[in-house]
């Protein structure tokens, strides 16, 4: 009898990480959900426990913090839990012009979105390479892709998450381990209201924005088929093949017209 998978997911308690829970969940797998609101994760816990009876253990990690990931590592060992799928989920933003935002602010985003992705992929990858099987998921975006006029720091925090993807995908080809980019476009998730993004032109009228549900079904699928790559959605694709193409000041000109502030003040509250 087959045993029953257990899926680590950071930012598990909302948005395209809580859709992946789901995921997982209702192909029975276990669950280890990170957020770092406690109430949230008992929350999410128990709505998965009552509709898919799986066991979903909740820790409870400011992973901003550069010690975080390590701890939550030894907290997992230390419930005896081993962990056969890594989802690297958890991301924030900042908006506004660079020379306005909040610099402690950013270097805790640098922290979150490519620190705490670093550490826990070394980590949950040399155990995986050790018993010869696993599988991690690496959340991405097409932010990565373009440049990002309004999100500097963001855009490049997932160009860090891209790269670094790829870079190990090519290192680990030959095992069995198989590590997944999901790279998605705007997303209807509470990230907007984190990063006070919900002023931007692009994000108010909802221009092209994807369910979570729909993204999270996108990088599912090709997890577990292990796949290096997916965008998810038809016009993110395009949108990447045509940056691509044309020149980057052309696309970050364009970009920045489509994220301009509805009230004209580019600058961060």
């Amino acid at each position: 009898m087959a045993t029953t998978q257990t899926a680590l997911i950071t930012g598990g308690t909302s948005g395209i990480g809580r859709e992946l829970a789901n995921c997982f969940a209702q192909d029975k797998h276990n669950l280890i959900l990170v957020a770092r609101n406690e109430q949230e994760l008992a929350q999410t816990a128990q709505e998965i426990k009552q509709q898919y009876g799986v066991q979903v253990t909740t820790i409870a990690k400011d992973l901003f913090r550069r010690e975080a990931p390590f701890e939550l590592y030894d907290e997992v060992k230390g419930q005896g839990l081993r962990v056969d799928i890594l989802v690297n989920d958890a991301g924030q933003g900042q908006y506004g012009t660079f020379d306005t935002t909040d610099i402690q602010r950013e270097l805790d985003i640098i922290q979150l979105n490519c620190g705490a992705y670093v550490a826990l992929t070394k980590l949950y990858l040399q155990e995986m390479l050790a018993r010869q099987e696993g599988k991690i998921l690496l959340v991405g975006s097409i932010a990565g892709q373009l440049p990002g006029p309004l999100q500097a720091v963001y855009h490049a925090t997932k160009a860090f998450v891209n790269s670094f993807a790829t870079s190990i995908q090519e290192e680990n080809k030959d095992s069995k381990v198989t590590i997944t980019n999901l790279l998605p476009g705007l997303t209807d998730t509470d990230f907007f209201n984190k990063a006070d993004m919900t002023r931007a032109e692009n994000v108010a009228e909802k221009k092209g924005m994807m369910q979570p549900a729909d993204v999270a079904k996108d990088g599912y699928k090709a997890l577990m088929a292990g796949q290096n790559r997916v965008i998810s959605g038809l016009m993110n694709k395009v949108q990447v093949t045509a940056s691509n193409v044309i020149p980057d000041e052309l696309v970050a000109a364009k970009v920045h017209t489509e994220s301009k502030p509805v009230d004209g003040d580019e600058s961060a509250k």
